[in-house]
């Protein structure tokens, strides 16, 4: 059952470095490592994570076997809660016009990031640490963060409980690629990157990012992408 056993810090340097102790020591699949405060959290490209002491989910579960797909499953159960937060009714595969997912790792509201996510792990010891940071409650966030929180009448508690119940589901087998496609941020739009620029065309069945270029169409398994001002 993911969030059980659990363990609450008020204040921690990192859940992801937690977690990862208690995985290589054994820590059954479900372990839930959350705290109110991180002072060295970090995202993707050791970037650091910022969030006001109590405004945020702030949490990292160990998964076990690793799933290659545990990002894109775990970005669309927190666009899942976003969702019925916003009271939104859906389009095409239940998307909302308002929640999107940039890949690989941001969900996104009205073009402004809300979570990020950071997985990081041991494949050959079958485990894997899903790092999730979710702003629920408003905040004043510095402006090149581009950032927003949920801020739809629920506690960091409410929502915690919420985003539980949807990765349970999602990480039980429910189908993500299309769900996750369903709210692809990307898709059509000229992005670019360390080596290349092009035109978003989805994700594989591995949840590669497709890109077309001038040269064809290629696959990005990893790395972080941009959308291109110039496109």
């Amino acid at each position: 059952m993911i969030g059980r056993p659990r363990a609450h810090h008020r204040e921690v340097g990192s859940t992801n470095a937690v977690a990862r102790e208690l995985a290589a020591a054994g820590a059954p699949h479900g372990t839930l490592v959350t705290a109110d405060h991180q002072t060295a959290g970090r995202g993707r490209s050791d970037r650091t994570w910022q969030a006001a002491p109590g405004s945020s989910v702030l949490m990292s579960v160990v998964v076990r076997p690793a799933d290659p797909l545990l990002s894109l499953r775990a970005a669309v159960a927190v666009a899942e809660v976003a969702e019925r937060g916003q009271g939104a009714t859906g389009g095409p595969g239940g998307a909302s016009p308002l929640v999107g997912i940039k890949w690989p790792n941001d969900v996104l509201i009205d073009g402004r990031k809300v979570c990020g996510i950071l997985v990081e792990g041991r494949p050959q010891e079958e485990w894997a640490v899903l790092g999730i940071g979710l702003n629920v409650l408003p905040a004043a966030f510095p402006p090149e963060l581009n950032a927003t929180a949920l801020d739809d009448g629920r506690t960091v508690e409410e929502t915690l409980a919420a985003l539980l119940e949807r990765l349970e589901d999602r990480l039980a087998g429910e189908d993500a690629l299309e769900a996750w496609r369903a709210r692809d941020a990307l898709l059509g739009r000229p992005v670019a990157w360390d080596g290349g620029e092009g035109t978003a065309a989805g994700v594989d069945e591995s949840g590669a990012l497709l890109v077309d270029t001038a040269d064809g169409r290629v696959a990005l398994d990893a790395g972080e992408v941009h959308l291109d001002p110039l496109g």
